[in-house]
């Protein structure tokens, strides 16, 4: 098994998690009635399961052992993944700030959310693409059997010290229980290798 194939795990879900937010920026344009909650709840999957699991696991682990192994960093593909990983935060974080001006009662705030929402996805989206069919691929040339499995058991040391125990769980539920609210087909996420 490739040290990869739990990011692409991830992917999947944070895919599903896109769609649902999609979803919910569409209905709050079309002018219908969408709780902050939804929102909240969205852009907290998105900070620690999204970024602070996943592109942790990236950050920390993936993207230093392919620079050592001499990809370059600068004008590279992992120095560009860190720079959208970047971007998105951004708009996160924008939009995180509309949610709140909205939740205070300002109209005004849900082209904010809107437009954040869809940068957000719109990145995202290409972000997974590239990472998927370019840098992963290239990651399971470059490395051996040996840093597979090196990178296999720091990722549980991320999700342990960035997530929590039991949280990943607990995000899956999120996700489903998103996903019946939106009427969204659910998505195939295998819990493979998150049993706890």
């Amino acid at each position: 098994m490739f040290a990869t194939d739990i990011l692409k795990e991830e992917h999947r879900m944070i895919k599903r998690m896109l769609k649902v937010l999609t979803a919910a920026a569409q209905k709050l344009e079309g002018g219908e009635e969408v709780s902050p909650a939804v929102f909240e709840e969205v852009i907290d999957f998105i900070r620690t399961f999204a970024d602070r699991c996943h592109h942790g696991k990236e950050e920390q682990t993936l993207f230093p052992v392919l620079e050592r192994r001499g990809l370059p960093r600068e004008g590279g593909p992992t120095g560009t993944m860190r720079m959208e990983h970047e971007r998105g935060r951004e708009f996160v974080k924008a939009m995180a700030q509309a949610v709140e001006r909205y939740r205070g009662g300002d109209e005004e705030a849900k082209h904010a959310i809107v437009a954040n929402a869809r940068g957000y996805v719109d990145l995202l989206t290409q972000h997974i693409s590239k990472e998927d069919d370019v840098l992963y691929p290239l990651a399971e040339q470059v490395l051996g059997k040996k840093e597979h499995v090196e990178l296999l058991e720091k990722f549980e040391e991320v999700e342990k010290t960035m997530v929590g125990e039991g949280k990943h769980q607990q995000y899956i539920k999120l996700l489903e229980r998103l996903e019946r609210e939106f009427h969204l087909e659910p998505g195939e996420a295998s819990h493979h290798g998150h049993q706890r």
